[in-house]
Order: C-alpha cells, then sequence, then structure tokens
C-alpha cells in the first residue's frame, strides 16, 4: 500500500484530478463512463473505491475507508465527497454540464441530503454487481487501479 507522500506526488504529477467510485454500483461506473465522454482533455482519472489505491489514498487524508458511500473528488490536494464532488466534476465537463454548478448555491446540507438519499438507494434504483465490470479501452487508460 502507498504511503501518504507518494499518494500527494502521484497526485501533482497528474495534469488533473482523481475520481474515486464504487466499482461494484451500475450507476457509478455510468457515471465514469460519462466524465469519460465529457472529458475530451482527460482532465479526471479514476479508481474504484474498493481498489488498494483508492484504499490508501483517502487513508493520506484522513478518511474513514469502511463508511465511505460517496464519489469522492481528490483536486489540487483536496478531497471532496458527496455533492461537492459531483458538482465539481460537473463544472470540469465539457458542454452544458458545467452550468450544474450553479447548484453550488444551494446550501450544502441540502445538497448533500438528496446525494445520501440517492447513494443509500443506489443499489436498489440502479443495480449492483459483484465485481467491477470490464472497462472499456478509453476508461482502461486512465485508471489507476487497472
Amino acid at each position: 500500500m502507498r504511503d501518504a507522500r507518494s499518494n500527494h506526488v502521484l497526485q501533482e504529477n497528474l495534469k488533473g484530478a482523481i475520481v474515486l467510485f464504487d466499482g461494484k454500483c451500475l450507476f457509478c461506473n455510468f457515471w465514469v463512463s460519462f466524465i469519460v465522454r465529457h472529458d475530451p482533455l482527460a482532465y479526471f482519472r479514476f479508481a474504484s473505491l474498493q481498489s488498494d489505491i483508492a484504499r490508501s489514498l483517502l487513508l493520506s487524508y484522513a478518511m474513514n475507508v469502511e463508511a465511505m458511500d460517496s464519489v469522492v473528488l481528490l483536486e489540487k490536494r483536496k478531497c471532496y465527497t458527496h455533492s461537492t464532488a459531483v458538482l465539481r466534476i460537473f463544472r470540469k465537463l465539457k458542454g452544458p454540464w458545467k452550468l450544474f454548478y450553479v447548484f453550488m448555491l444551494v446550501p450544502k446540507l441540502v445538497r448533500d441530503a438528496v446525494y445520501r438519499w440517492l447513494a443509500k438507494n443506489r443499489y436498489r434504483i440502479f443495480g449492483k454487481r459483484e465485481h467491477c465490470p470490464i472497462p472499456t479501452k478509453e476508461i482502461r487508460e486512465r485508471l489507476l487501479d487497472s
């Protein structure tokens, strides 16, 4: 497992940000595909929350790895979770998607309540796999844990 210093070196050497996602969640895998389609400059790299690298990265930010049920955005040595992570990702995408960033004006308590409801029900609504699906070539090239 990586140490905190090597995690920060990894992040500084990337020209963008890292998105950690639930590799077993069908919606989360759709989300990664969506980001890749709308991120032609490959600003985002990815790792599933179930991977060793994600666990190590989360530990370096003193995040509770076992309780993590959120998409996580690691950007410029900062860690964002829940609705803030999603909205900051939208802000970097090409096309009209960046307009969703306006929802940052909604109080975090309200945004995160909606996010937590979706996160809590994501397997029931969208389904779940026991293993991460085989990623496309475009996604595979941007995975940190492949």
